[in-house]
């Protein structure tokens, strides 16, 4: 597939950049080589081939869940301009 100077001008007003009459032929030429890597990958046969989530394959560290702080709860509560029923009351800021 390649693309006309047309196509080119309204795939850029499209896509609000601002492309010159000068730079019409650059940008044609970087698309049309950019549309061309794209059929060559379309053409590669993947039958067979997993999806993979990541190019790289890495695996999940996994540890037990296990607490690892104390739990200070009461202490940060005292400290805390307005607390009921141990909540933290905050000001309305949204009428």
């Amino acid at each position: 597939m390649s693309l006309s100077h047309d196509q080119v001008q309204r795939l850029a007003l499209l896509a609000r950049i601002a492309v010159g009459p000068g730079e019409t032929d650059a940008v044609l030429a970087q698309l049309n080589r950019v549309l061309e890597l794209i059929e060559q990958m379309q053409k590669v046969d993947t039958r067979g081939v997993e999806p993979m989530a990541h190019a790289l394959d890495l695996r999940q560290r996994v540890r037990e869940d296990s607490v690892t702080e104390r739990d200070q709860h009461a202490l940060f509560q005292s400290v805390a301009p307005a607390v009921e029923r141990g909540l933290y009351l905050v000001p309305k800021v949204i009428e």
